[in-house]
């Protein structure tokens, strides 16, 4: 159901560079590519992510209790994507690590604008 998911920036090229080296652990890449606004993705395969500045003119603001979740193939993809987020100067909102015992887990950074993300995989239930 959904296309993509859009968060807002006020430095779209400070954004696009930390979501260019997100996108690649992904083996994505630009699928839209505007002046104000710039979506990660492959058109036809799973929803993308995009950054854009907001179309009021007015400052982009981090919602509180928003975040975008991004489903990677397994833990070692989880633990790649969350230090790529670091190295690019995102910031640490919770290390790769089971998250209860249903096999959820997940890492939780925030991109440059503070807006929140978690990259998660299902793995086998603990026992």
């Amino acid at each position: 159901m959904i296309g993509y998911v859009t968060v807002g920036t006020n430095d779209l090229p400070r954004a696009a560079k930390f979501y260019d080296a997100i996108a690649t652990r992904f083996g994505v890449g630009r699928m839209m590519d505007f002046d104000q606004f710039i979506a990660w993705g492959a058109m036809g395969g799973a929803p993308g992510i995009a950054a854009t500045k907001p179309y009021d003119g007015k400052e982009a603001s981090v919602g509180n209790g928003t975040m975008v979740a991004l489903q990677a193939d397994g833990p070692e993809m989880v633990q790649a994507v969350y230090e790529t987020a670091l190295a690019q100067g995102g910031a640490d909102e919770g290390a790769p690590g089971p998250r209860g015992d249903d096999g959820f887990y997940a890492a939780y950074f925030r991109d440059l604008d503070g807006n929140k993300l978690n990259v998660f995989c299902m793995t086998s239930p603990e026992q």
